[in-house]
């Protein structure tokens, strides 16, 4: 997997302060995207060693409330081994922090991955421009779902997260 950056101590991409890692590749192509430089799956640097070291660093931070997967997208069929591998090891290592996981793939496509029992917080669904809202908290545009992942899982249906 390559990956485009990783952020830290970013208020945007899901609750408190969070590390965000950047990946490569997406095949939605969404017009209107903040992100068009990571589509290609090639693009960026590879995810090796040095970089998960980087990852684990921050987030082993008190203040730090977790991590969030964005992109391009994290669930690109590519992308999905390591994303799980790191969401599993950070669930079972470093204790309190949440996974957060951005995707253009909806919640019914993806819902039944193994991985996703590593997984906190899903905002699902492509970015439609003609739907976008700056005030729509945690999304960018009104068709994407933020999706509390183990609620939806026990009970079998979409559970939104709340605020």
């Amino acid at each position: 997997m390559n990956y485009h950056n990783i952020t830290t101590d970013d208020m945007r991409n899901g609750d408190g302060l969070r590390t965000v890692l950047w990946v490569a590749g997406c095949d939605h192509h969404c017009d209107g995207c903040q992100n068009p430089i990571t589509w290609n799956p090639n693009g960026g640097i590879y995810f090796g060693y040095a970089a998960e070291q980087e990852l684990f660093y921050h987030l082993y931070k008190k203040h730090i409330s977790g991590v969030t997967f964005s992109g391009g997208d994290p669930l690109l069929p590519e992308n999905r081994v390591t994303i799980f591998h790191l969401a599993k090891y950070i669930k079972q290592y470093i204790p309190g922090k949440t996974v957060w996981v951005y995707t253009g793939y909806l919640w019914e496509e993806v819902k039944d991955l193994p991985g996703m029992r590593w997984v906190d917080v899903l905002v699902d669904g492509e970015f439609k421009q003609e739907l976008a809202d700056v005030k729509y908290h945690w999304a960018g545009s009104t068709n994407q779902r933020v999706i509390d992942v183990q609620e939806s899982l026990k009970e079998g249906r979409v559970i939104l997260k709340e605020d």
